[in-house]
């Protein structure tokens, strides 16, 4: 090597030494601008053509100024900073920000103040939104380890999801979520403490939809009744140490966003409409209308930018270019921390990303009713606001240190590609300022206020005893209260009931009193006398509460509460008398419309009046509506199927299909919202014909199920039907036919089944899994942002063929595993369904043999079939000639 040559690498490694010596640059300091091309920047700009055909003096395109102009461009997150316009005293500082995240679209905190980060990295990465439903969001989950502010230590819990549409800590190191397009709930679980979810489970299903993106169930929430809910979904879940139940309600009509009060009332934050929802009373009771809910002026965002970049186009911008509706609401908290100042407590807050503006709304409660306003619309401001066009707010959370944390997602593309395709008003505007090119970007912001320092203690629950839980539910940080029963509720431990119940009796902080009777309602260790006790308690907000955990034990069989509900109708507080009448209503106690009609003539205060006189149009819009929900044929069994249950049934699994308490137990399973109730039904006749004993997924109940197949096929097909279509189900009625079909079946057996023998029997779903493969010989796209893939067929979105169907028309699934198929069922819509269709299976794909044929109708259809082959393939060909498409949603392949 040569002297020169030396002496050049000498100098060429100081370099380094020295480079590497210079501090590291903050990610808070890194501008996403410094990734692309400069050039952007450059003039001549982009001249955006206007769309062919369009009527410029329409209200959407009169006035539209596309003059080229230079590009928005994405600043660092202390550069961002500086462009919030914030109330005297508040800061806001980031804590987390690309490109350790991308694309944050929710944030919640687990038990240990870990902060889970749901990442929808595929949302609108250009124009038309391509790529949007490919596996490649993640949730990931970061902390703050050395206690600085900042959350530097981060994993990818969980990866390569379709959208998912939300996170829900649920337990040490275990997590509930939904992909899109999909209708199961799984739970997700870290059992290695590696920081990998690398267990998955079924929890709950029927919680999916349909849609684009933003119009999917988003936000799933644990309240303060131990109900969960999310938006969109007319029902709510519930955890319980005897599995997952379920209720209908009524429509949240949120689209992205669900919080609650200290007391528990849910607000829900619609999307396109950009006003709160289902604040006025809780969803559970169904919808009701209040006249000037939302004070005048409440629609009318005060925003700083002023591109005129929305979709309503000119007609919704001011002559500045600012947005004068509300259009595009996302993300909302009613603030609860204990870290800001007092006059934030309760208030509700969220964002509208369309505006670039965070804001704050007053809340006020006349005689049982609630109308909400603007805080700042006097000033006509908003509590946040930014000059920042990036700046763009979809969620928003009290944090575990008693401030307020705020999801920004800083991109230039916030409306989904419904409202960006070609031709649209929007797309010359992203176009015009080049938004398009600025994806991948996120931050997580924390409010502060002078004075007032974050709570540092990290929370340590799950290492924590029930026993030492219990302190947390007197913390003035609402999300600790929160925490703390959700945890003490899944351990199950009642051993502290006893220091519950006390705390309820003797404590002087309300909150916790109504935490500790909503913790002892979770562990089922309420009782009638102990409610009786608290609906006389001089605090209102403690007899709203007795009555509302009164429910459970109503259910439960303790109808004489009616009373109850009846001498609380009379309450002096009209949001007590309210109570009373939803819970009579929800629980049909005898002559509930006589209660609702005395309070009409007894009660003039408005919410009273308003609710009684609502609830009367329910009732009879109810009776209408149940004679033309089902078929006559339905509605025949699902009638006697009531009656068989009411008076035989009911004994050992309870009146509202909850099962009977027994001790710590119950006698029989819940029928509410089972997965084996809703599941194949071959396993509901088969217990039904031939009785059920031991333990069910080792669970004891005191009673058995005895075999009732003295009964003919009517009577057990009725019960069957009846209890798939109540108790918030819904599921396939079951034919006297089918059930006949069993019994043959199995006549020759003489002995109950045992559980696991009779699950070994009844066809399984096999869940979908990523290294299946589906093929098909023609598939169309469906819809924005999706690719020409078969396996949508497995979900909501569906797949269907690209022109109408022809015989020979095939769809195909390679499993990774040998099974016993039996049967499919898929749901064909109303008119795309297989006039005549076969099924083949094969071991290798090379050798089929047919193993059924039918014929398709609307709605879902099913083909069933017996081999004794083991088999990897399965192939579903159509056999005639239509004039539309053949479609399939909602696929299910079933094994033996």
């Amino acid at each position: 090597m040569s002297y020169l040559t030396r002496k050049t690498l000498l100098v060429f490694s100081l370099l380094i030494m020295f480079a590497s010596c210079e501090p590291e640059k903050s990610p808070f300091d890194v501008s996403p601008s410094e990734s692309m091309d400069p050039k952007r920047l450059e003039p001549p700009f982009p001249v955006v053509e206007l769309p062919e055909g369009i009527d410029l003096e329409s209200p959407t395109w009169k006035g539209i100024d596309l003059t080229p102009t230079a590009p928005v461009i994405p600043v660092s997150a202390n550069e961002e900073k500086k462009s919030f316009v914030l109330k005297p005293g508040y800061s806001m500082d980031p804590v987390l920000s690309e490109p350790q995240i991308r694309e944050p679209a929710a944030i919640q905190f687990d038990g240990n103040g870990r902060m889970y980060v749901l990442e929808l990295r595929t949302y609108m990465q250009d124009l038309d939104a391509n790529g949007e439903l490919l596996p490649t969001s993640r949730i990931s989950r970061w902390e703050d380890r050395d206690n600085d502010g900042v959350y530097e230590t981060g994993v990818v819990f969980l990866d390569s999801l379709v959208f998912p549409r939300y996170v829900v800590p649920f337990g040490k190191n275990s997590i509930l979520s939904m992909e899109s397009n999909e209708d199961h709930v799984y739970k997700y679980t870290d059992t290695d403490g590696d920081g990998h979810a690398d267990k998955k489970e079924l929890f709950a299903s029927g919680l999916g939809r349909s849609g684009n993106v933003e119009h999917q169930t988003t936000f799933l929430t644990w309240a303060l009744d131990n109900w969960m809910y999310s938006t969109y979904n007319s029902k709510r879940i519930r955890w319980t140490a005897d599995g997952v139940i379920q209720e209908p309600s009524g429509n949240p009509w949120g689209q992205w966003g669900v919080t609650q009060d200290n007391y528990g009332k849910l607000w829900f934050q619609d999307g396109a409409g950009g006003v709160p929802q289902g604040f006025q009373f809780p969803i559970v009771y169904g919808n009701f209308s209040v006249k000037g809910q939302w004070k005048d002026g409440f629609r009318v965002p005060y925003s700083l930018i002023k591109l005129a970049d929305f979709q309503p186009g000119m007609k919704e911008a001011n002559p500045d270019g600012s947005l004068n509706n509300v259009t595009g609401a996302a993300g909302n908290d009613v603030f609860r921390g204990d870290r800001l100042p007092k006059e934030l407590l309760g208030q509700y807050f969220y964002g509208e990303p369309v505006g670039r503006i965070v804001r704050q709304v007053n809340s006020e409660n006349i005689e049982g009713l609630t109308y909400i306003q603007n805080k700042y619309i006097d000033s006509q401001s908003e509590f946040i606001q930014s000059t920042d066009p990036l700046f763009r707010p979809v969620d928003m959370a009290t944090a575990p240190d008693g401030t307020m944390y705020i999801v920004d997602m800083y991109r230039g593309i916030i409306q989904e590609g419904n409202w960006t395709q070609e031709g649209s008003y929007l797309r010359t505007k992203i176009q015009q300022y080049q938004m398009d090119d600025v994806i991948g970007n996120g931050r997580i912001w924390r409010l502060t206020y002078d004075g007032m320092p974050r709570n540092t203690e990290k929370p340590r629950m799950y290492e924590e005893t029930s026993a030492e839980l219990i302190r947390h539910l007197e913390n003035p940080n609402g999300w600790w209260r929160d925490q703390a029963q959700q945890l003490m509720i899944l351990n199950q431990d009642k051993s502290i009931v006893g220091d519950l119940e006390k705390m309820v009796k003797t404590s002087k902080n309300e909150l916790a009193r109504i935490h500790a009777l909503w913790t002892l309602e979770g562990l089922s260790s309420l009782n009638v006398g102990f409610v009786r006790v608290l609906l006389k308690d001089s605090n209102p907000n403690i007899r709203i509460q007795a009555l509302k955990a009164s429910e459970t034990l109503y259910k439960y069989g303790e109808k004489s509460l009616t009373a109850d509900y009846r001498a609380m109708a009379k309450d002096s507080d009209p949001n007590v008398v309210i109570q009373a009448l939803f819970s009579a209503y929800i629980l049909k106690v005898d002559q509930v419309e006589e209660l609702m009609k005395s309070t009409l003539a007894l009660n003039s205060r408005k919410g009273p009046q308003l609710v009684a006189t609502q609830i009367l149009e329910k009732i009879e819009e109810a009776k209408k509506a149940a004679s033309v929900k089902y078929a006559p044929a339905e509605l025949a069994l699902f009638t006697k199927g009531k009656s068989i249950f009411d008076s035989y049934c009911s004994t050992c699994h309870g009146p509202k299909g909850l099962g009977s308490p027994a001790g710590d137990g119950l006698i029989a399973p819940a029928f509410s919202g089972s997965q084996r109730i809703m599941g194949h039904p071959e396993y509901s006749v088969k217990t039904l014909l031939h009785g059920l004993t031991g333990k069910l997924e080792d669970k004891e109940y005191e009673g058995v199920m005895i075999a009732m197949n003295m009964n003919d096929d009517e009577y057990i097909a009725s019960v069957i039907s009846y209890i798939r279509n109540e108790f918030g189900n819904e599921g396939s009625f079951v034919t006297p036919e089918y059930v006949a079909q069993i019994r043959a079946e199995t006549k020759d057996r003489d002995s109950n089944y045992s559980f696991d023998e009779l699950i070994q029997e009844v066809p399984k779903a096999l869940p979908p899994q990523d290294n299946w493969v589906a093929t098909a010989s023609s598939t169309a796209l469906q819809g924005v942002g999706s690719t020409k893939d078969p396996s949508y067929a497995f979900g909501y979105k569906g797949w269907k063929t690209e022109t109408s169907q022809e015989p020979g028309m095939w769809y195909q699934v390679e499993l990774p595993d040998s099974h016993d198929l039996a049967e499919i069922q898929f749901d064909a819509g109303k008119e795309e369904f297989p006039l005549a269709f076969t099924v083949s299976i094969s071991p290798n794909g090379n050798n089929w043999t047919e193993v059924a044929k039918g014929t398709g109708h609307s709605g879902v259809n099913n083909l069933r079939w017996k081999s004794d082959e083991s088999v990897r393939f399965i192939k579903i060909e159509s056999s005639e000639k239509g004039e539309k498409p053949w479609a399939m949603r909602n696929l299910i392949i079933y094994s033996r």
